[in-house]
């Protein structure tokens, strides 16, 4: 292998998302591509110009691919100084051409041993070598060959080189991503090896090591004085928010992400019936479900709870919007829409609301719900809080009914979709539902009458018929007050966890009034 004018594109990807082009665009600026394997296939048939690692090396790959890329005249490329004469020297002596950029990404272990939980002799197949050992190579040589592990960052590597000016900082940037990406693959594996040694981790684990990534730095946090980031689990498969697409709008803000998050939650919690909520300060302000109303009509039926409360709020749908719907949020101020997909009718009224932020996600799906295994984080002074997330849904088989009177089959959905509704709202929580609707949210009040009191009063603010609506309550009833409150406006049925030393007292009340009461056992604490 000879040294010569153009340039050298080392290509070997796992993930061949953009690669194509990528190649494609390489080409233009006279790079040779070497390339591997599946890679090199596709991009030939692509039409990319690609010369296969073997071909340069004179060697096959053996031990059934285990040994790809681990050469003298691969390492000897991508680490050369060519600042240095006796690099060059041996580079020449050898007929090795230096390399100028290495593209590789890393065999998902997370997705394909870890998820799966493969035995280890299986698990081991799917650790890279190749890829962490060229990368790092790279990495470390950075001024003279520049390593790309991220798909996001190939438009931005040909503008790199497109360019007439050297960017020290940009190949730093690169060389410091590979590093951070390499330290949590190796992370990710060691946790594994752990996993197997440790006969209940969950119980034994005394350390905590999070190895985060960041997403995106913000441009301040829940107020213009601190400043913020979104990170993301650098060891795992992007997922919920971190994998959302971004299709336009300003930029994100720290208050953006949160509200999103929780009302991504509640229809992916709603799901698979079809469902729209409205968030403001992470409390639902009005949602509604229907197996048969369409996106503009459920979006109608969820901004009817609080028209007022909505302006400024987040918009999410566990179906995708069409046109129709996007007029409808056109109408009012809203900060971010997110669903699993878009009409290019509804894109196209959107694009009007240049500010609007709008988000393709399967965070709003059944199957973008946390796993039960997922932990939530919560920073205090000194230290971090973690636990489980509450992925607990509300199924009325295993509820009990503690009244005389018992619920039909209508009253026991709306207590589902309450109680659904009352696990994002902040405590003490309070919800009204009528017709898989919510008429009114009692949130945030330091007593449990008190949300009471004003979600009815909103509800009634609002025109909305309290008579014959259900309430759910986060906690149990601490006293009798809230059922007595339920009864004199109307209310039909209450649901609640039940396991106050007055219980009795609230279901006697519930009796009184005749009323349905459902023990669900299950608390919703929101703080």
């Amino acid at each position: 292998m000879t040294r010569g004018a153009s340039r050298v594109a080392l290509v070997s990807v796992t993930d061949k998302t953009g690669v194509i082009e990528f190649a494609r665009g390489l080409a233009q600026l006279s790079f040779k591509i070497l390339s591997t394997g599946g890679t090199a296939k596709l991009l030939r048939e692509a039409g990319v110009n690609v010369t296969d690692v073997a071909d340069v090396t004179k060697s096959p790959e053996i031990l059934g691919g285990r040994v790809k890329t681990l050469h003298p005249v691969i390492h000897g490329g991508i680490l050369a100084d060519r600042h240095n004469p006796a690099h060059n020297g041996d580079l020449s002596r050898l007929g090795i051409d230096g390399i100028d950029v290495v593209v590789v990404n890393l065999y998902d272990f997370a997705k394909d041993a870890r998820e799966k939980n493969l035995p280890l002799a299986t698990a081991i197949e799917h650790i890279d070598i190749g890829g962490p050992t060229m990368l790092r190579a790279a990495a470390k040589n950075h001024r003279h060959c520049l390593p790309v592990i991220d798909p996001n960052d190939y438009g931005s590597v040909l503008d790199f080189f497109t360019s007439e000016k050297e960017n020290t900082a940009f190949r730093e940037q690169m060389a410091a991503k590979v590093f951070a990406q390499t330290a949590a693959y190796d992370h990710m594996i060691s946790e594994y090896f752990q996993q197997r040694k440790a006969s209940n981790a969950a119980a034994n684990q005394t350390q905590l090591e999070p190895k985060m990534e960041i997403v995106q730095t913000l441009r301040y946090g829940e107020n213009a004085h601190q400043s913020a980031a979104f990170y993301r689990p650098s060891n795992e498969r992007a997922t919920g928010l971190a994998a959302a697409q971004f299709l336009q709008g300003k930029e994100l803000s720290y208050n953006n992400y949160v509200d999103l998050d929780a009302a991504a939650a509640i229809v992916a919690d709603l799901a698979p019936l079809p469902a729209m909520t409205i968030i403001k300060h992470t409390n639902p302000c009005g949602t509604a479900a229907s197996p048969s109303l369409t996106a503009s009509q459920l979006f109608e039926q969820a901004l009817s709870c609080d028209p007022k409360c909505a302006f400024g709020g987040i918009v999410a749908s566990n179906i995708p919007i069409d046109e129709t719907s996007a007029k409808a949020m056109a109408d009012i101020f809203l900060e971010c829409v997110i669903a699993p997909d878009y009409s290019p009718g509804a894109l196209r009224v959107f694009a009007a609301k240049r500010n609007l932020r709008v988000l393709k996600s399967e965070a709003v799906l059944e199957s973008g719900r946390m796993k039960s295994s997922s932990k939530s984080w919560k920073s205090i002074n000194g230290g971090l809080l973690v636990q489980d997330v509450d992925t607990s849904v509300p199924r009325p088989e295993t509820w009990t009914c503690a009244t005389k009177a018992k619920p039909d089959a209508s009253i026991l959905a709306d207590m589902a979709f309450a109680m659904t509704i009352c696990k994002y709202v902040k405590s003490n929580a309070i919800v009204l539902s009528s017709g898989l609707r919510t008429i009114g949210v009692g949130a945030g009040q330091m007593s449990r009458i008190d949300s009471a009191r004003f979600a009815i009063e909103k509800a009634r603010e609002l025109a909305h018929e309290v008579p014959g609506s259900v309430l759910a309550s986060d906690a149990f009833f601490p006293f009798r007050d809230t059922v007595d409150l339920a009864a004199k406006a109307g209310i039909r049925g209450i649901i609640q966890p039940g396991g106050s030393l007055r219980d009795q007292e609230s279901i006697d009340a519930a009796n009184e009034h005749g009323l349905v009461m459902m023990i669900t056992g299950t608390r919703h604490f929101r703080h």
